[in-house]
């Protein structure tokens, strides 16, 4: 599948996600949606996105760390959903230069997400790490999974700021 119709495709999912009756504790979906984040983290990291980011920031952070899945959070706030808009389409899913390309992505993504729904989007560029990274020693991490896991215990026992 082309790039812009895998963000459709994960915009659909996340939508799903905020609209059962029951409100959910978090969305965490998983992509490396444009591949920049690379060039600003290194693949070294997870990057992080969220709607509530003030709230989980140190959450994340200190998940990274206790996983072993570093994580750094961006910006994903609402001036980057006005270079989105279009005189087309409904929204943009991209912008042309590419720069923050990885930000424009996540804010394409939460424009979908419920508002009442805690939601975060990692950014796999620590997917593939030649060499290995961290607790795991091949070239394919399987970065995220041990971070999810971290954050999702941390939410569900109410221990985030």
């Amino acid at each position: 599948l082309a790039l812009a119709s895998r963000k459709v495709i994960k915009a659909g999912s996340v939508h799903s996600s905020g609209l059962s009756e029951v409100s959910p504790k978090v969305v965490i979906d998983f992509a490396t949606l444009t591949g920049t984040c690379i060039s600003s983290l290194s693949n070294r990291y997870i990057g992080v996105f969220s709607n509530r980011i003030d709230e989980l920031t140190q959450t994340i952070i200190d998940a990274g760390v206790t996983s072993g899945e570093r994580a750094w959070p961006f910006p994903c706030d609402s001036d980057f959903d006005e270079d989105l808009k279009s005189d087309i389409a409904d929204v943009l899913q991209c912008r042309q230069p590419t720069e923050a390309d990885h930000i424009y992505a996540a804010a394409f993504l939460k424009r979908f997400v419920n508002p009442l729904s805690p939601w975060i989007h990692l950014d796999l560029a620590s997917a593939h790490k030649p060499g290995g990274l961290g607790h795991i020693s091949t070239d394919y991490t399987g970065s995220g999974v041990r971070l999810a896991t971290e954050i999702i215990r941390r939410v569900l026992k109410g221990t985030y700021s």
